[in-house]
């Protein structure tokens, strides 16, 4: 579980990349390829009962913290 957040839950999201160039005529469908994101993860501290705790959470998360507070 490296690629997630131990906040939210947030982690690594599949899907396809769609050129929207068409190969030829039109009835032919847009090429797809696959394709992967990634949140964007930042190791902090925090204070987890009175133990010092070092966390991976996405930047969401940490905006609200240091604006918050935990």
């Amino acid at each position: 579980m490296s690629k997630v957040c131990e906040i939210c839950g947030k982690g690594v999201v599949h899907g396809n990349n769609i050129r929207h160039k068409h190969a030829g005529k039109w009835e032919r469908k847009a090429p797809k390829t696959k394709r992967i994101w990634k949140p964007n993860l930042r190791a902090v501290s925090l204070e987890v009962d009175g133990v010092k705790k070092s966390v991976k959470v996405c930047m969401k998360c940490h905006k609200k913290i240091s604006k918050v507070g935990v």
